[in-house]
């Protein structure tokens, strides 16, 4: 297992587990709270026909977390997306990803990264969710469960050497910050991720400060009227990507001008199908090339 980079070396918070030493949470049902009323007329679902889908455990030090796994049934050797939360947490939107990728041919798998916090399905309320869960996520944690599931993955039917990662909102940001992390990860999708932002003892680094250490090509998808990712810290993050290795000069953005934040959620009203479809084409085009 990878140990996380400097910028990420921090105390972890210690697991709360039982007495046979696991974790005692899961995975959600249905879709977070805090995310608002689900658009159930544009929410997709996915089958699993075919399919190996549900929870497992991801083995970490001192016990297990719950993960979402997705693959095609009876198949090994699988490229490998990591799938990464918004902030809602691995809830049916998230697992809905991981069973279209598997649809393609991919083990994915999405790790509830907020284990050891609290459970996100459980906040109805934005604020109350950031404060008392989100913000006490640190970025070690995040990279040491990542390499977890990773390993989990290449020993459960997975390839290692065909290793992916794709983040949503608050997962957009940690799939940049993975791939200068993980020197064994082959490619990155970010879906509006933040690329600059306040730093602290948890959240010591942003991705433009590491756009010049990937270790694989980033594929950024973002939209031109997102209130919370300016197109100037974009443009700022294009300028540090072209001073940077080769991964970093590979990477690339997308930018459709007339959408806003979180404009794959097909549940949420901020859902917008032209580009939604046009950028899930353009992943698939990204991870074929390089996985």
């Amino acid at each position: 297992m990878n140990k996380p980079t400097p910028e990420f070396d921090s105390l972890l918070p210690p697991l709360v587990l039982n007495r046979r030493g696991f974790l005692t949470t899961s995975v959600m049902s249905g879709f977070a709270l805090a995310a608002g009323p689900v658009m159930a007329q544009t929410a997709i679902k996915t089958d699993d026909k075919g399919l190996i889908a549900g929870q497992v455990q991801i083995p970490v030090a001192g016990g297990s977390v719950p993960a979402y796994r997705a693959a095609p049934a009876g198949k090994k050797n699988l490229p490998t997306v990591l799938v990464v939360q918004e902030i809602f947490g691995v809830h049916e939107y998230i697992q809905d990803v991981c069973r279209r990728l598997a649809k393609l041919g991919y083990l994915a798998i999405a790790t509830d990264l907020y284990s050891r916090q609290g459970d996100p399905s459980k906040y109805p309320e934005m604020s109350k969710l950031f404060t008392e869960v989100v913000n006490k996520v640190p970025d070690a944690q995040v990279m040491g469960d990542l390499d977890a599931t990773a390993a989990w993955a290449a020993a459960n039917g997975g390839n290692a050497a065909r290793l992916g990662i794709t983040g949503f909102c608050w997962g957009g940001r940690v799939a940049w910050l993975y791939s200068a992390h993980n020197p064994k990860l082959k490619a990155a999708v970010a879906w509006y991720g933040r690329l600059v932002g306040d730093k602290d003892a948890l959240h010591p680094v942003q991705p433009v400060e590491l756009a010049g250490k990937l270790h694989a090509p980033v594929l950024g998808m973002y939209g031109g009227e997102d209130a919370g990712i300016p197109v100037a810290s974009i443009n700022m993050m294009k300028t540090a990507l072209e001073t940077g290795d080769a991964a970093a000069k590979a990477s690339e953005f997308v930018l459709y001008p007339h959408v806003g934040h979180a404009f794959h959620a097909d549940y949420r009203p901020s859902y917008r199908e032209k580009e939604a479809k046009d950028g899930w084409l353009k992943m698939q085009a990204w991870f074929k090339q390089y996985l």
